[in-house]
């Protein structure tokens, strides 16, 4: 049969136009249905994206896509796997299947649980798949993930086409249009834009990749074992009483940090400590990236830094216990650390240090650290193992220092003086030329020692899932900027993504990699 616009349908729908309440599909069934319909000789064409909001751009772009094929189908990524930026997507997976499914020029509509289209190519095999004419340009794709639905589509027989109709942005139109961000977001992203282009900003991130980069620092497990509180037991009512759910590890600390790093340059090194004998050691290997080269100490009679953290269904943490040895290098131990700094620190372009306080870093380290590093990075942190003692005055110099407002004030023990006048003087004890301060909810500032002057810049995130490991995101990621000679805005905006993105991952169960900060980026600036 020829519908309305010349388009064959076939008979396995007993020639009647499909009614969008039974186009949605499951990926099972589309596989199915893209079968039947081959079999049943007809062309399919296939359409793969967001399409958060349904514009006049994205309508004749599927109906020219319609023209390609006898059948169009139509994949959306599911909620959970769109990294466009804050308050993305302004509309859940249910409702943009809808909308699509209730144009006449579409004929199936499948939600797809991944963040590219291959696993949709996979299931449909379309004769054409069909993007939009800014996709065009292969070499400008940051994630190569064209280059890649091309190759799975021509494996299948099929080929990849390109529509050239009237283009518009729905990252653009919701920035515009729809209140994701706050005033005073929408007010630093329009001051920001002003200065730096979404191009200034990829070719940033691209420029990061020939660092070589080593990372010192403790490595910690951190486990997040879920319950599901009960209440107080039957006769101790100060006593509370959870029922276990499950239990998932990540690589932390140091770990984190390296994995951060590795997704934006060639080579990361890493120098830390496990127990010796360790059986974390096989998971541990496991979870760093590949282009990183661990240097393992290992302690005599210490453990390897475990947290283990009880954690209810929202990621509310509850409880937290810790399971190592706050002195864990012997003398010889220490020394033969101390050696390596001394031999290799110097051949590295960035050495950054993130300093847990837990045993891991020892004063002569410090000491090798300060003299033979290059351009050295350090953040302190305070943490439940050593509030009280651990600041960044242990380090007699550093390029850049991160701290939060708490770890600022201890380390100049001072409650009150204004937050800038702390990092002032304390950059300056340490000859720092730039120091960062993060705000939490407030976002961060950072600040050029030296003239005085600083920049801040409002928290970019809407949705927070867990905060544990922001902090190391945007340490890692403002670290690699001003180590590259990045200018301090740029290396703020890009570690301040970095953090938004963080917070919407569970722990570290996975690092903020270029391509989702390149998608985040691009949205916030149009």
């Amino acid at each position: 049969m020829v519908g309305d616009q010349g388009r064959k349908y076939s008979s396995i729908e007993g020639g009647e136009k499909i009614l969008s309440d039974n186009k949605i599909q499951t990926l099972k069934e589309i596989r199915e249905t893209a079968a039947r319909l081959r079999a049943a000789g007809d062309r399919i064409a296939h359409c793969h994206g967001t399409f958060d909001l349904l514009h006049p751009g994205h309508l004749r772009h599927l109906k020219r896509a319609s023209e390609e094929g006898d059948r169009l189908i139509v994949t959306l990524t599911a909620d959970r796997f769109v990294s466009k930026g804050p308050g993305r997507p302004a509309f859940p997976e249910q409702l943009r299947a809808e909308s699509i499914a209730a144009l006449a020029c579409v004929d199936y509509v499948c939600i797809i649980a991944e963040t590219t289209g291959i696993p949709a190519i996979e299931a449909i095999r379309p004769a054409v798949y069909v993007k939009g004419s800014d996709y065009k340009q292969a070499s400008q794709d940051v994630t190569g993930n064209i280059l890649r639905e091309k190759k799975a589509v021509e494996s299948f027989g099929g080929k990849i086409a390109y529509t050239d109709e009237i283009t518009f942005s729905s990252s653009s139109l919701l920035n515009q249009h729809f209140d994701l961000f706050s005033p005073t977001v929408k007010e630093y992203l329009r001051k920001f834009k002003l200065v730096h282009t979404p191009e200034a900003v990829t070719e940033q991130i691209q420029n990061l990749k020939d660092l070589r980069v080593l990372v010192v620092g403790e490595a910690i497990i951190d486990e997040y074992c879920s319950v599901k509180p009960m209440g107080v037991t039957g006769k101790n009512i100060d006593v509370l009483s959870s029922q276990y759910d499950s239990l998932e590890r990540f690589a932390g600390g140091s770990l984190a940090v390296a994995n951060h790093l590795a997704g934006y340059v060639e080579e990361v090194a890493l120098v830390t400590g496990l127990g010796k004998n360790d059986p974390h050691e096989p998971f541990i290997r496991a979870k760093l990236a590949d282009n990183i080269q661990p240097t393992f100490f290992y302690y005599e009679d210490a453990p390897t830094l475990v947290k283990r953290r009880f954690v209810d269904e929202s990621i509310s943490k509850l409880f937290e216990i810790y399971f190592y040895d706050p002195a864990p290098l012997t003398a010889d131990l220490e020394q033969e650390i101390c050696r390596w700094i001394e031999t290799h620190a110097a051949n590295y372009d960035a050495v950054i240090v993130p300093d847990y306080g837990n045993g891991f870093i020892s004063e002569p380290m410090v000491e090798r650290l300060c003299r033979h590093a290059g351009f050295l990075a350090v953040n302190t942190q305070i943490n439940s193992g050593n509030r009280g003692y651990h600041v960044i005055t242990r380090y007699a110099r550093a390029d850049y220092i991160s701290l939060n407002i708490p770890e600022i004030r201890l380390a100049a023990h001072n409650r009150h003086a204004p937050l800038e006048d702390l990092v002032i003087e304390i950059g300056k004890q340490l000859d720092a030329s730039s120091f960062s301060a993060t705000l939490g909810a407030d976002g961060a500032m950072m600040m050029d020692v030296e003239k005085g002057l600083s920049l801040s810049i409002p928290a970019l995130s809407t949705t927070v899932v867990d905060r544990i490991g922001a902090g190391d995101s945007y340490f890692a990621l403002t670290s690699l900027c001003l180590a590259q000679g990045g200018d301090r805005e740029m290396a703020l905006f890009l570690g301040s993504a970095a953090a938004a993105l963080d917070v919407r991952i569970v722990c570290n169960r996975e690092p903020v990699d270029p391509v989702s900060l390149h998608k985040f980026t691009s949205t916030l600036l149009k």
